[in-house]
């Protein structure tokens, strides 16, 4: 029978891989269609979030791998929206006003999360983590209905993200479990599954072309 340690090593273990497989996915996807898969908002949150737990404050030796991995990951994404970003946002930023919301972004982003940490002491930084994910659920399904196609957007990042959504939500449902991070839990499965829905009727209403 599995231990307790087994079941949270299995959910943490399940998180991670699947969101290193959602974010691997973005990076091919992007490259795939020259655009970005991940928004800015997203893109700034996640990234700040994995430096200051990579760097500033690390979890436990394995978590720290995984951290370390999602923000290499995130560089890459970062990467591929500074470059395809511009020419999605010409008729409304020019390119220097993009870089520096861009850039201005990150900056609130990073001094957000240290400020949650540092009131709400959550040197874990599972709150805003949880936060995050809703938030990215949310922002995912904006950018599928903003352009109206896929691209960018797979089948593939949907799943993988829900799943690793739900290793997430069951380990802390199991283990950690607050009422703000259950709701928080339930709503971004919601969405999540609202995002793999939106995904499969693009689908079938491009193969019906």
């Amino acid at each position: 029978m599995l231990s307790e340690q087994d079941i949270l090593l299995i959910c943490q273990v399940g998180m991670g891989l699947f969101w290193i497989f959602t974010y691997i996915l973005v990076i091919y996807k992007g490259w795939q269609d020259k655009t970005y898969g991940m928004p800015m908002v997203a893109i700034c949150a996640n990234i700040s979030w994995e430096f200051i737990f990579a760097f500033f404050y690390p979890q436990n030796d394995l978590q720290r791998y995984i951290t370390l991995i999602w923000f290499v990951l995130d560089v890459f994404i970062l990467m591929q929206f500074l470059r395809y970003a511009p020419n999605e946002y010409r008729k409304m930023l020019s390119k220097k006003l993009l870089y520096f919301s861009f850039l201005i972004t990150l900056i609130f982003s990073m001094l957000i999360i240290l400020g949650i940490v540092y009131e709400f002491q959550d040197f874990e930084g599972k709150y805003v983590a949880f936060f995050q994910n809703l938030m990215m659920s949310g922002l995912f399904i904006a950018l599928l209905l903003q352009r109206g196609n896929l691209a960018g957007q797979s089948m593939g990042i949907a799943v993988c993200k829900m799943v690793g959504t739900l290793f997430a939500a069951v380990g802390f449902y199991l283990y950690f479990r607050t009422p703000l991070i259950t709701i928080i839990s339930v709503a971004t499965l919601f969405y999540d599954w609202l995002y793999i829905l939106l995904i499969y009727r693009l689908q079938r209403k491009q193969l019906a072309k």
